[in-house]
């Protein structure tokens, strides 16, 4: 939800004012897009835990994960949205209601929100649930590397993790968990394309 809503922001502000603005945050989009998000991840995720358990004077640290796990995945993963947002914008920004509220004197912020937002949000609904199954996996990768959130909390990759030591002797222990995992991740993806299709004009039209 962090990363719609930051991603939505972001995207609309550099389609509707262009020129520089979309400059830089084009440059910062870019620069968020080269980052190796998944082993920025491995390698900054434990101390930066360790010093928010301290900042935060809790006690337990899969607290402290959780809202690092959070803030970091919200970072890297607006990006994306933000620039094919932007894209969107940038063609809705010429059409006929938009030029015709912008000939009657409204503000950019009514045009942002009232005309520009509301055709967007197919878009970012779609986003959501294709991106729901990447930050699954990549909380269960990090739990199960030791570097996200760790026992008594429960998690895919606590479990997995568990269960690699029993692998052999007893296969179900193993079985059950990443075999759910795989359905889960799977059933996500299939709610994503089932969305993206149903929003999908042109497949409205060949029907």
């Amino acid at each position: 939800v962090l990363s719609i809503s930051i991603g939505m922001v972001i995207g609309l502000i550099a389609g509707y004012f262009k020129g520089k603005v979309d400059e830089a945050i084009g440059r910062v989009i870019d620069l968020l897009l080269a980052f190796p998000t998944f082993f920025m991840l491995i390698a900054i995720a434990r101390p930066m835990a360790e010093r928010l358990q301290v900042a935060l004077g809790v006690d337990d640290k899969n607290i402290a994960t959780i809202l690092l796990l959070v803030l970091l995945l919200t970072i890297f993963g607006w990006a994306g949205l933000a620039r094919l947002i932007r894209s969107d914008v940038l063609s809705l920004r010429e059409r006929e209601f938009v030029l015709a509220a912008e000939s009657l004197g409204a503000s950019h912020r009514r045009i942002i929100f009232k005309e520009l937002l509301p055709s967007l949000w197919p878009k970012a609904i779609i986003f959501l649930s294709l991106s729901l199954p990447g930050f699954l996996t990549t909380e269960a990768a990090l739990s199960f590397l030791g570097i996200g959130i760790q026992e008594p909390m429960p998690s895919w990759g606590v479990m997995l993790e568990m269960a690699v030591a029993k692998a052999y002797t007893v296969p179900t222990y193993f079985l059950i968990p990443a075999t759910t995992l795989i359905i889960l991740v799977t059933a996500l993806n299939l709610v994503g394309t089932g969305i993206s299709d149903a929003f999908d004009p042109k497949l409205e039209r060949n029907k």
